[in-house]
């Protein structure tokens, strides 16, 4: 259904070193990372699509959507909480601590943040 998802950044570098140690808890791998241009994109291994992609964006500074939130599926609760910790420890704004969110459905576990840029996401569990 998805092809992909382009999550604008302000500062490529900074954000690059962010998601990089935030996919691999998600089992996401880098498939590409072009800082010419600047972009990089994850993908799950053996499967094309869809991507998750951050980048600057082509029409000048980035601005972080009101309403806007992209959720990344996490392999377990674990990987969730791990995920969590680690965007915050690395600079990221917490808009959600870990746990269950039983008014989604009764297995849905979930924590939300903000990047760097103040794009929101949450890592999620349906287990």
């Amino acid at each position: 259904m998805i092809s992909h998802v382009f999550i604008g950044v302000g500062d490529f570098a900074r954000a690059l070193d962010f998601y990089a140690a935030l996919m691999p808890q998600l089992g996401l791998a880098l498939k590409f990372s072009d800082p010419a241009r600047p972009w990089a994109g994850w993908m799950q291994p053996g499967h094309p699509r869809p991507l998750f992609l951050i980048g600057a964006p082509l029409a000048g500074r980035h601005e972080a959507g009101n309403g806007q939130m992209t959720a990344l599926l996490a392999p377990s609760r674990a990987a969730v909480d791990s995920a969590h910790a680690t965007a915050l420890a690395r600079g990221a704004i917490c808009e959600g601590a870990p746990g269950l969110r039983p008014e989604y459905h009764a297995s849905y576990y979930s924590a939300y943040f903000r990047d760097l840029d103040g794009n929101k996401l949450c890592v999620c569990c349906h287990e």
